[in-house]
């Protein structure tokens, strides 16, 4: 079973969350889905920034180091990603196996 990290966060997104006692950090909006999604969302950026920087060269208006640097960055953060989604994947699933 393939899982989508986008849809993942749509459900995490749309799940009931908890009303802290203290007014935590949940009770004020933050918390681990709205970080996840900031990360996300600064990756995106990234990616794009690359694929302008490529663009550019393509036309001639870049410098052929600022495109070498936004494709390293824009690699950079997919390994990242990948990564990230690969300790989730896998935090899932020990999840699943525990015994209740």
């Amino acid at each position: 079973m393939a899982i989508d990290i986008a849809s993942a966060l749509r459900a995490y997104s749309s799940a009931p969350k908890p009303t802290g006692i203290d007014g935590g950090e949940e009770a004020q909006g933050g918390g681990f889905g709205a970080a996840l999604a900031g990360v996300l969302d600064d990756a995106m950026k990234t990616t794009k920034a690359g694929e302008q920087a490529m663009a550019a060269s393509a036309a001639g208006k870049a410098e052929l180091v600022d495109v070498v640097t936004a494709v390293a960055n824009a690699e950079t953060t997919l390994e990242t990603v990948v990564a990230l989604r690969d300790r989730m994947i896998s935090a899932y699933q020990d999840i699943m196996r525990m015994p209740v």
